[in-house]
């Protein structure tokens, strides 16, 4: 058993939302109880106690769109590429890189993407993987890693025909076979979807296939309206705009998440509430790549579910939670809106959408949740209560204040340092892996 105590417990659960000097007890996976920290350690004194130093105990973060084929582009500046709108973007960057990127890339990738998340207290990730040079297998490689290293992970394959019709049914195998895979392991830590690139990169003849080849196992997970791309493609090819495209071939429905949802309009939003589909909102990326600023309030107000992701813009949610803030309030010409939708994205929504996949509960402590818990380092200079926590998060704290992060009961991160993970080994081999995929994109050397 674990107590994990001495701080600032915020449960996000609002049956017990706070105690200002708390403990957290953990039995295998799962919480057992919440209580003050004198309690919980007079009864399981045969517990190892997690120090939380006066800090912040809370739920480990979910991150609904992430990218970890992104993971080695780091500091890369691709020679002769200087995109001047989203299409360049892709095609010069992301399309390039995932073009190069063999089944050692994708390992190296996911080590640094994952080993980034959990030093940010980030538990959960719905990952969308493209590796368009070695298709075959990336799924698995990713999921060796994430369980290697302990995280929490729902994983699917980029569909799209850019590169031909060979290497698009090689993604709906991918898909497909980790979908059957996930389905017959029953695992709670690692999960499929279904996953789809812009929809003008995918004709209808390729969703059909891509529906036949889930046969209803799991949802989809697919990018929307990110660039207007997708509105003049759906409009001139199709004669409807890519909500009402993806209704027609039978992908909207309560387990499909539906990322960025820049361009959608009214209409599209109604189809995408009725049919109980979600969104995940990645606010960094939309501004980096200068797409727009999603109708996240007005979709939230109509009652559709959007989760916060990042697009692995960061692995820090709360970055984007400070972002979300403000893009929405520019957009608005308000400055007093979006405070509660941000909250509720973060904490609420992205539980919502992790319900939909994971069995236990997680991103909440209480009894019986899964046993993902977060410690961050934070000395607040005035005054923290319950009524006040969530403006100290969006103002006062980051990823990097966190100091340890407990996943599936397992202490992975303490103390600022990987407990069982031979970090500088797995920086090492993923500098090489690095050297080469840049070696390849640039003709030289590293």
């Amino acid at each position: 058993m674990l107590v994990i105590g001495g701080g600032r417990v915020l449960t996000r659960d609002p049956g017990n939302p706070y105690l200002e000097n708390g403990a957290v007890a953990v039995d295998g996976t799962l919480i057992r109880e919440i209580g003050t920290c004198e309690d919980m350690k007079k009864k399981y004194p045969e517990a190892e106690f997690v120090d939380a130093h006066g800090g912040i105990i809370m739920p480990g973060f979910i991150n609904a769109h992430t990218h970890i084929y992104s993971g080695l582009a780091r500091g890369l500046a691709i020679e002769g590429n200087n995109p001047t709108n989203f299409f360049e973007v892709l095609d010069g960057t992301w399309w390039n890189i995932d073009r190069h990127l063999t089944l050692d890339g994708t390992r190296a990738s996911a080590y640094a993407t994952i080993l980034d998340c959990i030093r940010d207290g980030v538990t959960t990730i719905f990952d969308h993987h493209a590796s368009f040079c070695e298709i075959p297998g990336s799924l698995f490689a990713i999921r060796d890693v994430a369980k290697e290293l302990g995280i929490r992970a729902c994983l699917c394959y980029e569909v799209s025909e850019r590169d031909g019709e060979e290497k698009c049914d090689e993604a709906i195998r991918e898909n497909a076979e980790f979908a059957a895979w996930a389905a017959k392991e029953d695992d709670d830590m690692i999960k499929a979807m279904f996953g789809g690139h812009a929809l003008f990169t995918i004709s209808d003849r390729t969703f059909r296939k891509m529906v036949e080849a889930n046969n209803g196992l799991t949802g989809f997970h697919i990018h929307v309206s990110e660039g207007m791309n997708d509105v003049y493609d759906s409009l001139r090819n199709y004669g409807c705009r890519p909500v009402n495209r993806l209704l027609n071939n039978d992908i909207l429905g309560p387990k499909t998440l539906l990322g960025h949802c820049i361009h959608v309009n009214a209409a599209e939003m109604d189809i995408i509430r009725e049919t109980g589909t979600m969104v995940v909102n990645n606010p960094e990326s939309n501004m980096g790549n200068a797409v727009g600023c999603s109708p996240v309030l007005q979709m939230m107000a109509k009652g559709i579910t959007v989760g916060m992701g990042t697009d692995a813009y960061t692995h820090d949610m709360l970055e984007s939670l400070k972002v979300f803030l403000i893009i929405q309030r520019h957009n608005a010409c308000l400055p007093n809106v979006a405070f509660g939708e941000d909250m509720q994205m973060l904490f609420e929504n992205n539980r919502k959408i992790a319900a939909k996949y994971f069995k236990t509960p997680i991103g909440i402590l209480k009894e019986g949740a899964a046993a993902d818990v977060i410690i961050l380092d934070y000395n607040p200079f005035t005054p923290f209560s319950e009524e006040n926590a969530d403006g100290h998060i969006l103002f006062g704290m980051m990823g990097k204040n966190v100091r340890t992060t407990v996943i599936n009961g397992k202490v992975v991160y303490k103390d600022r340092e990987f407990v069982g993970i031979d970090e500088e080994a797995i920086n090492a081999w993923t500098m090489e892996q690095s050297k080469k995929l840049w070696g390849e994109l640039n003709h030289r050397v590293y």
